[in-house]
């Protein structure tokens, strides 16, 4: 038995598929204005192009980027990034079990920890780094947020609030 599209459906999905195209269309010509404006103040000098830069001159950076050694560099990136998040995230565990096993840290501790959860974590990161001077801060520059893991003590104080 075969699928038979009617004319009315065929109709609609062309319609659909024509709409599509034609928000696609007018994204990129947005997209393509918005470029060539910004070039055009940038080569007449109306905008900084030292504070706002030049779409031709990030082009020319990302293919030198590109053709030297970017991917090393993401790779090493990606590698800090999942090796940070999972050292901070274990020492979180670790550190909020420690604080439900004992109530009398957990009081003692709890002021401080209020105090680190309410600091912007990017501010944090930076402090970190310049104290322990890791030859490779991702270690904290990822898992910074996760070392003292306010959210993972919260969530275990909330799981065994009845203990």
């Amino acid at each position: 038995m075969k699928n038979k599209i009617s004319q009315e459906r065929k109709k609609y999905l062309k319609k659909v598929k024509t709409k599509k195209l034609l928000v696609i269309a007018t994204q990129l010509v947005i997209l393509i204005g918005f470029l060539a404006i910004w070039e055009a103040l940038a080569n007449a000098k109306i905008i900084d192009s030292f504070i706002t830069s030049q779409p031709s001159r990030i082009w020319n950076t990302f293919m030198n980027l590109t053709s030297n050694d970017l991917l090393k560099h993401v790779k090493v990136t990606v590698y800090e990034t999942i090796v940070g998040f999972g050292l901070g995230t274990i020492m979180g565990v670790l550190i909020a079990i420690i604080l439900w096993w004992s109530k009398f840290l957990a009081k003692v501790s709890e002021p401080f920890l209020v105090v680190l959860n309410s600091l912007p974590k990017v501010a944090l990161g930076p402090i970190i780094i310049i104290w322990v001077r890791f030859r490779h801060t991702c270690y904290n520059r990822n898992g910074n947020c996760n070392l003292i893991n306010c959210n993972n003590i919260r969530n275990a104080k909330w799981v065994f609030k009845n203990r």
